[in-house]
């Protein structure tokens, strides 16, 4: 049986995704802003993030990418699953990501998301972690940094168990 460790608790996380929110606010006051998420992890974070931004319009939409299968590492192969749907020519488009970590998905869908011609693309991940960063690539926003590690919990999976977890734990298989 894995062993789970506590690393944030669902009243940090709440914290952290308020913070994140409230910078995002300020950077788009002024835009349409297009929150793009990943399929299917980030849909937890994405949730409480959008209902925190204070912004006069936002709309949403979702990509499914498939990079691990029921693996702990990337695969490298890069697969669209599912495309987003809404027009996002001339408008500032934010990937909302669960984990950026090789850095080869976010890579691959910014290319994606520019080819549409948008004013803008950047990128808020939940967790932004650096142990298997392939490309030089960072997190625009981020609610937790971290070195290493297998995180579960807070719609982050493993072979897409623990994702019903309230907090986030570091797996130990």
């Amino acid at each position: 049986m894995p062993e789970l460790t506590l690393v944030l608790d669902k009243e940090a996380i709440a914290r952290k995704v308020a913070e994140v929110a409230r910078d995002i606010s300020v950077d788009y006051q002024e835009s349409d802003l297009v929150l793009i998420g990943v399929l299917k992890g980030a849909f937890v974070f994405m949730a409480d993030l959008m209902r925190q931004l204070q912004l006069r319009q936002v709309a949403v939409d979702f990509v499914r990418i498939s990079s691990y299968g029921a693996n702990c590492q990337s695969s490298g192969n890069i697969c669209l699953l599912k495309d987003f749907e809404i027009d996002i020519q001339n408008k500032d488009v934010l990937i909302i990501e669960d984990i950026l970590d090789t850095g080869l998905t976010v890579a691959f869908l910014k290319q994606h998301l520019l080819s549409f011609n948008p004013r803008s693309v950047k990128v808020c991940a939940f967790v932004d972690k650096f142990e298997r960063r392939q490309i030089d690539l960072d997190a625009d926003y981020a609610c937790l940094q971290v070195k290493e590690g297998f995180l579960v919990g807070y719609g982050l999976d493993y072979a897409e168990g623990y994702r019903h977890l309230p907090g986030v734990f570091n797996l130990n298989l």
